[in-house]
């Protein structure tokens, strides 16, 4: 009886985590949300949030994925990008590489010309500092989606 009390205890207290982190009023981060994310709004599957932090001499943002929202494959030429992970619960797949999860405290060092995508889990808010790494002429190459059978894999 005591047991089964217990696992119920763990479970609505699970549950209540869950559900806390996909109510947008819920979701604690220590920078800026941001505005919606329009001006990449179609490299996206799902709302994003983009608030700039720094734009003189490194450019920095803070990118605020809701759940399940990813950005598309991309590759970062000649400049790389830093993801300093900072709230919530997300995912980093690299082309051939299985997906790894991210939680705060994560940092994710793309190099240049690494073929990838990032977002949020299905169940969480997710978000991080992207600091690009400078170089000159260096560009972003927006690809494909990261289809709802790719993404559904993930556990």
């Amino acid at each position: 009886m005591i047991k089964k009390a217990t696992l119920a205890i763990l479970s609505l207290i699970t549950l209540g985590q869950v559900f806390a982190q996909t109510k947008k009023s819920d979701f604690k981060q220590i920078f800026p949300l941001g505005e919606k994310n329009d001006a990449y709004a179609q490299y996206f599957t799902g709302q994003s949030y983009l608030a700039v932090l720094t734009k003189d001499n490194v450019t920095s943002y803070n990118v605020t994925f809701e759940p399940a929202c990813r950005n598309n494959w991309h590759i970062h030429h000649k400049g790389g990008q830093i993801l300093y992970c900072t709230a919530g619960n997300g995912w980093y797949q690299e082309e051939g590489k299985p997906a790894q999860s991210l939680h705060p405290g994560d940092v994710v060092n793309i190099p240049a010309g690494i073929k990838h995508w990032h977002g949020a889990t299905k169940d969480s808010w997710f978000a991080h500092i992207a600091l690009m790494v400078s170089a000159e002429d260096a560009t972003t190459e927006w690809l494909n989606p990261v289809t709802d059978e790719e993404y559904n894999k993930l556990k």
